[in-house]
């Protein structure tokens, strides 16, 4: 597949950790195994969240790994325009509407309707501004996630997880597109820049899974392609969490990249490859891949 085009899109908030790893090897493995390239796209809209330098870290890490982007790596920041162009197409289309709510007016309103009683639960946001201000001042600007009376559902297929289905309007609500921070927010931003890069396929960690149906409409609204997904395994920290940055997951070890490999290999549930080099690894590990995943 010469037109097979994936993508490992990190964010600069640290270096990066043993999960990290299990995603960017399943991307680079994917895309080795169809013939096709693989891309580094550094995800550093969310700025109060970036640590400087970061983003080397996170390149020189890959490369100890032998995990090289097939072109120089895009930096969201340099992306406004194409966000702001995007934003634009969407209110022209009438999709979008501008939110005064903050984050407790919003749980305050699911508490009172009964829809909120852990503070870990998803917040559906129960479309408070969809017919106005009402005298507030705008903050974020959100997507719709009904067309007329009717709720938007979309349905999608996963490489590894299956069949899946999800009620845009029930499960998620308007989501946000650009946030009171003036942050373009990531389900617009991936989006547009997967459409950008052209990717034909997204590898990347579970976690991620249940914003694919954002993304989906998304892309149905703007008539953009839309990728085939793979979602993976997670890592798990000791307190039976994600592992991740937020968390105070240590940074990945690259002493010995190939016992690393083999560590994230292993969450992949690809067989044990004894290798010396880390391009003699990962030469096995696409053949591996291709038999497990390309029918």
């Amino acid at each position: 597949m010469a037109s097979y085009v994936g993508r490992f899109a990190p964010t600069p908030s640290g270096p990066l950790h043993d999960g990290s790893l299990v995603a960017a090897l399943a991307s680079w493995l994917d895309a080795r195994a169809h013939g096709g390239r693989w891309l580094v796209r550094i995800e550093d809209l969310d700025t109060p969240r970036n640590e400087l330098g970061a983003e080397q870290i996170i390149l020189g890490q890959l490369a100890i790994c032998g995990l090289v982007s097939d072109e120089e790596p895009l930096v969201q920041s340099t992306r406004i325009a194409a966000y702001e162009e995007a934003l634009v197409r969407l209110a022209e289309a009438g999709q979008v509407y501008p939110c005064g709510c903050s984050r407790r007016e919003v749980e305050q309103v699911l508490v009172t309707l009964g829809f909120l009683q852990e503070r870990d639960e998803e917040r559906v946001y129960p479309g408070t501004c969809r017919a106005g201000l009402r005298g507030k001042p705008a903050r974020s600007m959100r997507l719709l996630t009904v067309l007329g009376s009717e709720d938007i559902t979309i349905r999608w297929s996963d490489r590894r997880l299956g069949r899946q289905r999800q009620n845009l309007a029930r499960e998620v609500g308007d989501f946000v597109v650009k946030r009171a921070d003036g942050i373009f927010a990531y389900q617009l931003a991936v989006v547009v820049d997967d459409a950008f890069q052209g990717i034909t396929h997204v590898v990347r960690g579970e976690d991620l899974a249940d914003n694919t149906p954002r993304q989906i409409h998304l892309q149905r609204l703007m008539g953009l392609p839309e990728p085939a997904y793979l979602h993976t395994p997670l890592v798990m920290g000791a307190d039976g969490n994600k592992l991740s940055k937020q968390n105070g997951a240590t940074a990945l070890d690259v002493s010995d990249p190939v016992a690393a490999l083999q560590k994230a290999a292993a969450v992949l549930q690809l067989p044990r490859i004894e290798a010396l080099s880390v391009t003699e690894w990962l030469s096995a590990a696409t053949r591996a891949w291709g038999a497990r995943w390309i029918s």
